[in-house]
């Protein structure tokens, strides 16, 4: 997907959010949130989302989430003290595997900092072998999946 695509998405086009207040660390040298941590925020809302409402648990769990690829693109700088709101969505639900994307915007603000995102590849948390997603957490995940199936009930926002 080009840029000038994902800088046009909104608010809208997330269902689940969470904040996270800035620190003075996530900045760099530059003055501006290190690159690096934009990985970090992605990692914390998918995690947050997939305990949540997806019965997983990354140390109990028989399934895990291993990264198999990500990506970001920024739009416009953020620094400390902003207080930024994650947005979490579901582009690509398979078998095994989900693509998720996150939108960073600063509260307040309707216009996108930075999209990004990862594929997970769900694995055997003891074999590491790739398994089917259970049902509890596809359903949950389904929940978060643009476009939203048009006739589900569970396409409704969080």
């Amino acid at each position: 997907m080009s840029n000038a695509a994902l800088k046009s998405r909104t608010r809208a086009d997330y269902a689940f959010f969470q904040t996270y207040r800035t620190r003075w660390t996530d900045n760099d040298q530059y003055a501006h949130i290190n690159n690096a941590i934009y990985y970090h925020f992605f990692d914390s809302i998918t995690n947050a989302y997939l305990i949540a409402h997806c019965a997983l648990s990354p140390t109990s769990s028989s399934l895990i989430g291993l990264v198999v690829s990500s990506h970001c693109a920024y739009f416009r700088p953020l620094a400390y003290p902003a207080v930024l709101e994650l947005g979490l969505r579901v582009n690509k639900l398979g078998r095994s595997s989900v693509e998720y994307e996150v939108g960073v915007f600063e509260e307040g603000e309707e216009a996108l900092a930075a999209v990004g995102g990862y594929t997970h590849v769900f694995v055997d948390s003891a074999s590491r072998k790739t398994a089917a997603l259970h049902e509890e957490t596809r359903n949950g995940l389904r929940r978060l999946l643009f476009p939203p199936p048009s006739s589900s009930p569970a396409s409704s926002k969080l």
